[in-house]
């Protein structure tokens, strides 16, 4: 799928194993198959008036994490559908910043001890802080499920061991997009299934179903 002519579609969308984000100019045939693919309910709405939610949005099937720049009415459409949490944070590009799924979070090493709270209140997860293949945006850099985390592929062996410690489940690595290893920008997921952009190949898709158990 492309997303406003953009194989990023992790970047316009957000999904959890309850709810999708994705932006008002999102079409019906697109909100039809994220809906079907996920099986959840949709939200349409912007972010802090932008369309990109993947970077500026956390989520799971507990609560949502947003920066304190989002909008009145855009927090009225997400509280109908999940607890939303508004937070006031240096490091407020959340959904590059926390990699995420129901059990666990790793989380940018300079987010502040307040934060790091918030997110283990809001999620109600364990949560510690690292890297990936020596990045500190985790988030941009990974896709966690439930049942497994696809990741960039210059993770180090000790960054991975890390990783499956924290969530309890395997960790692949791979790339989207023809080549592209900013998995989280290109790739969104739950246990239900995977949507990746356009111009990933048959071998990369291959190995996101592997490491999803899709």
């Amino acid at each position: 799928m492309n997303i406003n002519g953009s194989p990023c579609v992790g970047v316009f969308c957000k999904i959890s194993e309850k709810i999708g984000i994705v932006p008002p100019n999102f079409s019906k045939k697109d909100i039809y198959g994220i809906r079907e693919t996920f099986e959840v309910e949709i939200v349409k709405t912007g972010i802090c008036n932008s369309s990109l939610i993947g970077p500026l949005t956390a989520l799971n099937s507990k609560g949502m994490l947003v920066t304190d720049f989002v909008n009145e009415n855009e927090v009225k459409k997400l509280e109908e559908k999940i607890n939303v949490n508004i937070v006031s944070e240096k490091f407020n590009a959340f959904g590059n910043n926390i990699l995420l799924n129901d059990k666990a979070a790793l989380v940018h090493p300079q987010l502040s001890k307040k934060t790091m709270q918030i997110i283990e209140d809001t999620f109600d997860v364990d949560v510690i802080k690292g890297t990936i293949a020596g990045l500190k945006t985790v988030g941009s850099v990974a896709v966690a499920t439930n049942r497994g985390i696809l990741c960039h592929p210059k993770a180090a062996d000790k960054e991975i061991k890390e990783m499956e410690e924290l969530f309890g489940i395997p960790v692949s690595i791979g790339t989207v997009n023809y080549g592209m290893p900013y998995i989280g920008t290109g790739l969104i997921a739950n246990t239900t299934g995977a949507i990746t952009g356009a111009n990933t190949t048959g071998i990369e898709l291959g190995r996101i179903e592997e490491a999803l158990f899709l």
